[in-house]
């Protein structure tokens, strides 16, 4: 019996368990997932071997950390030095960033995006940037400081702090703080939310099972958006497939998963 998990900060919230073991049940894998409350980064690869584990899936605010703990690093996630999926190959930590094609398949209905501006400066803003970039989207990147915005001004993106941010208009706005996620509060001002969200199209916010401040603001002005569901169903069919090491079919990943956002 393989034995997989969530690490994260807060982490009760997390779906994954319910995606994940709904895969490995009706597939009959010999599999279970659960979590891992973890406050400190710096312990991810100790914690992770300690426990025996297989496989795990890296949330807030680790997915740094994640990088810096493995022997190996493989495709998107050595990019962007950004990782939320790791698996134990025989005895070496090996990361992988499913993050970045799972938002690419959450934002599909929305149509051409041209033009996307990003909220937060952390690991999920990174993949997610780097990824935008690879397709030719213009991107915007908004902190609340400068102090993380040098990785982006090197990707390309134009970037601003709160005390210097110039509006225009977008095709998208991305919320990837964790703002709102076990609080009220807001990924920027009040009275900038409402002036960036006056000029754009379409709305996600990465934060999934709950309308957060931010998409109430959104759903007040009529505008359509997502949560974080969709994008973390796409990386967590992505993730299975790594976990799995590509034994089971991706349709079978899909279909079993997709049950478990029924429960």
């Amino acid at each position: 019996m393989k034995l997989f998990a969530i690490f994260g900060d807060p982490v009760a919230h997390s779906r994954s368990p319910l995606m994940h073991n709904s895969v490995f049940k009706h597939l009959n894998y010999k599999a279970c997932y659960t979590r891992v409350h973890l406050p400190d980064g710096s312990k991810l690869k100790e914690t992770f071997f300690s426990l025996g584990l297989s496989g795990a899936n890296i949330t807030v605010p680790h997915k740094e950390a994640a990088y810096e703990a493995c022997d190996e690093v493989r495709g998107f996630a050595k990019k962007v030095g950004v990782v939320n999926t790791i698996v134990n190959e025989n005895g070496k930590l090996i990361g992988y960033n499913t993050d970045a094609d799972g938002f690419m398949f959450a934002i599909k209905e929305f149509g051409a995006i041209k033009n996307i501006l990003v909220l937060g400066a952390g690991g999920t803003a990174k993949a997610l940037c780097a990824r935008f970039i690879e397709d030719n989207i213009k991107v915007t990147v908004l902190n609340r400081s400068q102090n993380r915005l040098t990785y982006f001004r090197e990707l390309g993106c134009d970037c601003f702090s709160w005390e210097d941010f110039e509006l225009t208009k977008y095709d998208l706005v991305v919320n990837t703080t964790s703002a709102g996620l076990k609080d009220e509060e807001l990924p920027a001002p009040l009275e900038l939310i409402e002036k960036i969200l006056d000029n754009t199209s379409f709305v996600a916010d990465a934060i999934y099972g709950k309308v957060t401040p931010f998409l109430k603001i959104a759903k007040e002005k009529n505008i359509t958006f997502i949560d974080g569901a969709d994008m973390l169903f796409g990386q967590g069919v992505l993730a299975n497939m790594i976990f799995t090491n590509h034994e089971l079919k991706t349709e079978d990943i899909k279909n079993c998963m997709s049950k478990s956002f029924e429960l």
